[in-house]
């Protein structure tokens, strides 16, 4: 995949301690570093999957862009990328399991059903006089799940992969033979929509 890249004086920043959002955009050949942001991800009552993808988003990039110190004279603007990515089963979003025991009532709520992966994606674009310019999409994509008999889930569980993710489950780990099918977005599903990351890249200038 190739996209269009920032221009060279500009300096990218990812808001991301993500190990997996890290390998997605290194495959774009897109210089950047990371600055991890600390934001209480907690959703809103009511709030619908797409509103607190786009919030999350949007305060993980203002967060990390918080922490940047002030541009020194002649240094080129940062543009900042923010992420946020849940699993959403009807309005009910499930993030990265506390214990073993959501992990496994995560993963029995998937089994035999679609759902839709979503992530909000920011990118903030500094502007010469220190302000900074925002975009911010949400991106969802249907997964569906074959139906999981609870030895199945019982041992994915005792992996240890679904603890970290969104969830429960690790499309490009453990559980690609869990998943019937997909439509739309690959790579939203990992941790980062990377076409659509590409595109607001481009209008963000």
């Amino acid at each position: 995949m190739s996209a269009r890249r920032p221009p060279r004086d500009f300096e990218l920043i990812l808001a991301s301690a993500s190990p997996r959002r890290r390998e997605l955009l290194a495959a774009l050949g897109i210089p950047f570093r990371v600055v991890v942001p600390d934001i209480d991800e907690t959703p809103a009552p009511r709030e619908t999957p797409e509103a607190y993808a786009r919030r999350a988003a949007a305060e993980k990039a203002a967060a990390a862009a918080a922490r940047l110190p002030a541009r020194a004279v002649g240094a080129p603007p940062r543009i900042v990328i923010g992420c946020d990515t849940d699993v959403a089963l009807g309005r009910r979003i499930f993030g990265k399991p506390r214990d073993t025991a959501e992990a496994r009532r995560m993963l029995r709520a998937l089994s035999g059903r679609r759902h839709r992966v979503i992530s909000g994606l920011c990118v903030l674009r500094e502007r010469r006089n220190g302000a900074w310019r925002e975009k911010t999409i949400a991106v969802a994509t249907e997964v569906e799940f074959r139906r999981l008999s609870a030895a199945e889930i019982e041992a994915y569980v005792a992996t240890g992969d679904p603890m970290d993710k969104a969830g429960a489950y690790a499309i490009q780990g453990g559980a690609a033979g869990m998943v019937r099918g997909i439509r739309g977005s690959y790579t939203n599903v990992v941790g980062l929509p990377l076409a659509e990351l590409a595109e607001l890249l481009k209008r963000i200038r």
